[in-house]
């Protein structure tokens, strides 16, 4: 069938199925660069850029450069259906890639795949495609290339020869044919490009707070027990529930720290923030020992908040209620050897006895054994 393109309506995007080698400097080895090329449908006015990935970050970084090349955003954007752009394809549903779908609503356009084995859907990529292999990368074939940028920098100065080239069809280039059609009818280009997001889809813990790497976020406490969208980029995370963004916050590379808004705690736990602090748990975990203090500041440290050690601490230091403080130390000396600082251990240290175990292992002193009535083992090798 005969397909129409409006102006302003499709952009095409495709990775090329040539890859163009980069040489490392100093090894000498080669990677392979992958090669995206984008197509407005109306003007046939085409983009390239070169990525080291097919993954959805550089899929992404592509889109938003090609927006920028050409100035505005199309009403829809139409892919193949490669994985960073499309989980699943079939007749009865398509579910995208979460953080492809998050750049889409970002820019206002909508993505329509092109059906699985269908290339007449994006005809115009292909064209695009064999256009740019035709004359960019058979153009630079010889070269040899040490980074991405630059490639890119080739590409470009070839990109414009390619469309300012006149098209005997039209008489006009496709550079000609954009400023007429599709450019006027693009929609603004947003002040900022798209970050880079990654989503996860999360249930709240019980003490309402959920782990991204490692790392807790507090949300509100109502929400506990419920799942919620998590996004999150170098530099922050966001989390929602239901579309409403319910909490934000930094993005923590550390292991274990927590990040705790108090407006998130309960009442009881605001009162529990205000009430204990890291000088008065160190102060009571003093009274029963060194070793007991040690393990109570470790578990502090681990955290960016401490609110979320307290807890912990107290309920460790609570112990001392059923045993006594020789046994609360002397268990508290043996999770700081072997690197055990959770609740749950220190308890099943103190029902089992286990930290006593090393000290029965120990060999008794036998004096017996220089006693002179023992024969050795020379007697009987006689």
């Amino acid at each position: 069938m005969r397909q129409i393109h409006y102006a302003g309506d499709k952009l095409f995007v495709d990775f090329s199925g040539l890859t163009v080698p980069i040489a490392d400097a100093v090894t000498g080895e080669f990677t392979n660069a992958q090669v995206f090329v984008s197509v407005l449908g109306a003007s046939g006015y085409t983009f390239v850029h070169a990525v080291l990935s097919q993954s959805t970050r550089d899929f992404i970084d592509c889109h938003n450069k090609a927006f920028a090349f050409y100035g505005g955003v199309p009403n829809m954007v139409v892919p193949d259906n490669l994985k960073a752009a499309v989980i699943t394809h079939t007749k009865k549903e398509i579910k995208l890639n979460e953080s492809y779908k998050d750049m889409a609503r970002h820019y206002g356009c909508t993505v329509v795949p092109a059906r699985p084995y269908k290339p007449q859907d994006k005809s115009k990529a292909e064209l695009g495609v064999k256009g740019v292999q035709r004359w960019i990368l058979a153009k630079l074939r010889h070269r040899t290339f040490f980074d991405v940028d630059e490639l890119n920098e080739a590409m470009g100065r070839l990109l414009d020869d390619y469309n300012n080239k006149v098209i005997k069809r039209f008489g006009k280039s496709r550079r000609q044919l954009f400023e007429r059609l599709d450019a006027p009818a693009l929609h603004n280009l947003s002040l900022k490009p798209y970050t880079y997001k990654e989503h996860k889809r999360l249930t709240v813990g019980i003490d309402y707070h959920v782990e991204c790497d490692g790392n807790g976020y507090s949300v509100p406490y109502a929400y506990k027990g419920k799942v919620v969208d998590l996004w999150y980029c170098t530099e922050a995370v966001s989390i929602s529930y239901k579309g409403e963004i319910i909490a934000l916050h930094r993005r923590n590379y550390g292991i274990y720290e927590d990040s705790t808004k108090i407006e998130h705690m309960p009442k009881s736990h605001q009162f529990e923030h205000e009430k204990w602090n890291p000088k008065r748990i160190l102060n009571w975990a003093g009274t029963i020992g060194q070793s007991t203090a040690a393990l109570m500041k470790k578990i502090m440290d681990k955290r960016s908040h401490p609110v979320r050690g307290y807890r912990s601490c107290l309920a460790i230091l609570n112990f001392s209620k059923h045993y006594s403080n020789e046994e609360l130390e002397m268990v508290c000396e043996k999770a700081l050897e072997i690197h055990a600082a959770s609740v749950s251990s220190i308890e099943s240290m103190l029902k089992t006895k286990t930290y006593l175990i090393d000290e029965c292992a120990q060999p008794a002193n036998n004096t017996l054994n220089s006693h002179d009535n023992i024969r050795g083992s020379a007697y009987y090798n006689s």
